[in-house]
């Protein structure tokens, strides 16, 4: 995305230069130029996440009812380099190890819980998201009879929709989302909207590398939080214009 602009930047450079406008393509090319240095060497993409981040920065307090449930949002897989099954991605990880860790926090107090890994294949590997990390799950002793698998979701906004029904079939009295901090913002958006209001947990944070020197990390963070805004301006739009699917109750609790 941040290369999109610079690379529109530097086509409308040429074109004022083409056009013997060198003010225009100066200023294009200055933009452009400044543009890439206050991304890549770190203040744009700290701003963007911190925005994202920050509110979920803070571990919330686990005031756990009889009846729990954990929601773990997927982020994609990874095939090795020497072949085999596929794995969780490495931004996942932090994910992962959170829901376990609230899950046998969960139980410790004596309270049921159920956790729920919500992801398809969206990346074609014949797998879905939810069953590896499953399989994680239970080396990190998740039981199986603990742990629901959703596995046809293909993006955050399904995440939310196809959890719906399989919570409200469990009704739990509190739901628990764990994803990734610079996620949680969007991801609390689109379960609200089909009528589920979890507590956020975030399972680890991005951060920008400030630096004198351009960074290609900062540009792939700066990516990933462009994504995550264009994502909520995108919901807020598809409602205006009526083409989200239509808002849903709150789930309804169990005894």
């Amino acid at each position: 995305m941040v290369f999109t602009v610079l690379l529109v930047l530097l086509v409308l450079a040429g074109l004022a230069a083409w056009r013997r406008h060198p003010r225009l393509a100066w200023g294009f090319g200055g933009v452009a130029l400044l543009l890439f240095l206050l991304v890549s060497c770190g203040p744009v993409p700290r701003w963007l996440l911190t925005g994202l981040q920050q509110p979920y920065a803070a571990m919330p307090q686990q005031d756990w009812t009889a009846r729990n449930a954990i929601v773990l949002l997927g982020f994609g897989t990874e095939l090795p380099q020497a072949g085999g099954a596929p794995q969780p991605s490495i931004l996942a990880d932090g994910r992962i190890v959170k829901a376990a860790e609230l899950y046998h926090e969960c139980k410790a107090a004596g309270r049921q819980c159920l956790l729920l890994v919500s992801g398809g294949d969206s990346q074609r590997h014949h797998v879905a998201e939810a069953t590896v990390y499953g399989e994680v799950l239970r080396r990190l002793g998740v039981p199986v009879q603990d742990l629901m698998l959703e596995t046809r979701s293909r993006s955050t906004w399904q995440n939310a929709q196809f959890s719906r029904p399989l919570l409200q079939a469990y009704g739990p009295q509190r739901v628990f989302l764990v994803s990734s901090g610079f996620h949680l913002r969007r991801s609390l958006l689109y379960f609200a909207h089909f009528g589920i209001h979890p507590v956020p947990v975030s399972g680890g944070e991005l951060r920008a590398r400030m630096s004198s020197w351009p960074q290609s990390w900062n540009v792939a963070v700066c990516d990933i939080a462009l994504h995550e805004y264009a994502g909520i301006a995108r919901y807020y739009e598809y409602n205006l214009m009526g083409w989200n699917a239509p808002s849903l109750p709150p789930l309804t609790a169990g005894k």
